[in-house]
């Protein structure tokens, strides 16, 4: 089976949003990892030692690699990525081999045999 992982480092406010607009585009679900930092081109600025940076979350979607661009795109349209500086970044990377998916497979296998 063909997998792929898309990574997503999104602001914590837009994190309900792309994960609808994966699950509407075939994603089966998702790992949050809440709390990440992140820091852009510029360091964020700080107010008496408190950092003022948005809080991110790290979002892990493990999704059949027929799919994956559509979620991918779906990702970053949702979450106004290209549009809104610091919204956040997607991109996936491949996957070898996975256990523990038999609960995911059928909805997995449907998803690879529609695309064929």
């Amino acid at each position: 089976m063909n997998l792929r992982m898309i990574i997503a480092l999104v602001a914590d406010d837009r994190t309900e949003t792309i994960m609808e607009a994966a699950r509407k585009t075939g994603a089966t679900g998702a790992t949050v990892v809440n709390g990440a930092r992140g820091e852009g081109l510029t360091p964020q600025k700080t107010f008496l030692g408190l950092d003022l940076a948005a809080a991110r979350d790290l979002v892990l979607f493990l999704v059949a690699e027929p799919k994956a661009r559509e979620i991918l795109e779906a990702i970053a349209e949702a979450g106004q990525f290209d549009s809104e500086p610091g919204a956040g970044i997607a991109f996936e990377i491949g996957i070898l081999d996975a256990v523990g998916l038999k609960t995911q497979l059928p909805t997995l296998l449907d998803e690879i045999d529609a695309e064929i």
